[in-house]
Order: structure tokens, then sequence, then C-alpha cells
């Protein structure tokens, strides 16, 4: 029988496509990727990846295997999520992938209190925008800004994100609206919908600076560079900035809460999700869904109960 960590490692390399990138992935050196590579083909006697100057390709077998490997994948972690919901005590590691404006600016300054509240969990929070596979363990629940489609997650809408325009009261003092410069994202962000409101909202004004995150929109409106779209929940409570009025429409986002099926009964899991929900419906700016209370998550298009 071969090393299934072996075999682990060989599925970073079919994901991403490099040795360097499965490494980050599996959190290792680029030798030990290579090294467990070179094992699982020894344990199998053939070869499984062309081995490029800067990618990795599946030999044709390769491809065979990791797709029989994919399902031996999910089967072993379809094990692990059973065994980790039948855990009834409050304690243990969870891990939650939000949108770095939600992990800076409304779970940050609250893990205080989750730390007290449940002194025996661990909560694990990734501030990134790309979304994670919560079947393969990259995240246990996750908070996203467009509503998850994976068949084997269920979800529950929190809120609705509104956005408005803000600067500084200085700039907005000096500034008339047609002469206002706005603060944008960075090109690798160019399709965020926000961006693309913010834009429409400018209607060919100049965009005078660039930045990849919302934090660093806020700063630079704060300071004074210019316009910045910012969730209400932030601009509205930000000492020194002032919210524009604007001609166009409204603009808002959703905040999804999203978990694998196999761990929403889970007591650690509930307690994190309860607590995030908890956080906001008790924000200002953010508005929380009318059935919150009643803990209503949806499967695939369709409302399940869940208590």
């Amino acid at each position: 029988m071969f090393d299934w960590e072996n075999m682990r490692h060989f599925l970073a390399v079919a994901r991403v496509g490099t040795l360097s990138g499965a490494a980050r992935v599996m959190g290792v050196d680029h030798a030990t990727v290579s090294r467990r590579l070179a094992a699982l083909e020894a344990e199998l006697q053939v070869t499984l990846v062309e081995r490029l100057p800067r990618a990795c390709h599946l030999t044709a077998l390769g491809v065979k295997i990791h797709q029989k490997a994919m399902t031996m994948e999910a089967a072993a972690l379809a094990v692990e999520r059973s065994a980790q919901a039948s855990h009834t005590p409050l304690a243990g590691k969870v891990t939650l992938s939000a949108p770095p404006v939600l992990v800076a600016h409304l779970l940050a300054r609250r893990l205080a209190a989750f730390c007290d509240q449940y002194p025996d969990i661990q909560l694990s929070v990734s501030a990134q925008w790309q979304q994670v596979s919560l079947s393969r363990r990259e995240a246990d629940v996750a908070l996203r800004l467009v509503r998850p489609k994976e068949s084997d997650s269920v979800v529950r809408k929190l809120a609705d994100m509104p956005f408005a325009l803000y600067a500084s009261a200085g700039y907005a003092a000096k500034r008339r609206p047609e002469d206002w410069s706005f603060i944008a994202f960075d090109a690798q962000f160019a399709d965020m919908p926000q961006q693309h409101w913010l834009l429409q909202i400018a209607a060919g004004r100049a965009v005078g600076c660039e930045l990849s995150d919302i934090s660093g929109h806020l700063s630079a409106a704060q300071g004074g560079a210019g316009v910045a779209a910012l969730p209400c929940f932030l601009g509205d409570h930000t000492a020194g900035l002032v919210r524009l009025e604007h001609e166009g429409q409204a603009f808002s986002r959703d905040i999804w809460l999203v978990v694998h099926r196999d761990l929403r009964r889970a007591a650690p899991i509930r307690a994190v999700m309860d607590f995030i929900a908890k956080i906001v419906s008790e924000t200002p700016g953010l508005a929380a869904e009318a059935d919150v209370g009643s803990r209503a998550i949806y499967q695939a298009g369709s409302p399940v109960k869940t208590r």
C-alpha cells in the first residue's frame, strides 16, 4: 500500500501545476514535495508527472491516478468531517475564511470577547478574497460576499452591506463634485462589483490613486487623497470622514455564512457561526436579515430548518 501522505502531495502538484506552488499549499518546502512525489512514483513503479522547468504536467496514467485519488481524498475528508462533527465539547480548532474588510474591521476587534466566551476553542481566521474549498478542509466556516454555490454546503445570508462615497471633511469642503478624484482598486481587482459601481459614479472623473484593499482606501480617504467607496458600517463610524451625496444608484453587497453540511451541527462550529451572526446583527451600518433569529439556512437554493 502506498503512503497516503505521498498521494496528498501528488494531489497538490496536480491542482497547482508546480512543485513550488504545491509546497506553498502544503506548508512545506520545495524539496519535500519533490521527495514525496518521487516516493509515490517509486511505490507505484510508474511515472505520474512530467517535471518541466516552469511547470509539472500529468502523464496519461497520472491523469487516471489523479481522478481516483480525488475520490479517495473526498472519502478521507468525509471521514474527518464526520469525526469532527461528533465532538460535542466546545473545544478544538475552527478555521474561518473571510474577506479582508470583514476580518480587519468587523471580526478582529471582537476576538477577545470570543476567546473569553469560548476559552477552549482556537479560532484561526484567514483574511482572503479568494474562495476556499470547504470540502477540502481549507476552512471550516467561511464568510463570502457572493452567494456560495457548492452543493455540499449550507449557507445563510446574514446581512446586506451597503456602500457609500466618503472623503475627509477637509477634502469635501475644498472640492466641488465635478473636481473629485477617486480612490479605486488596482488592476488585479478590476472585476470587483464595488469597483464597477465606483467608476460608474465617477463617470469619467479622475482616478487619483489605486490600492489593493479597502483598508488602504480608508487610510487614503482619511489622508485627503480623494473619494473612496466604503462599506457604510466602516465609513460612517470613522473619525474625520464624511459621507458624500452623489448621483446614481445605491449599491450594496451581501454577507453570506457558509459551512460544509457535515459540520454544521458540530458544537465548536455552531459556536463560531452563532458568534459571527451576533456580531453582524449588532453592527450599525449593516442591514441584518430579518430571519437571522430563525437561523434559516439554505442548501441548493431551498430553505432548510436547522433546529
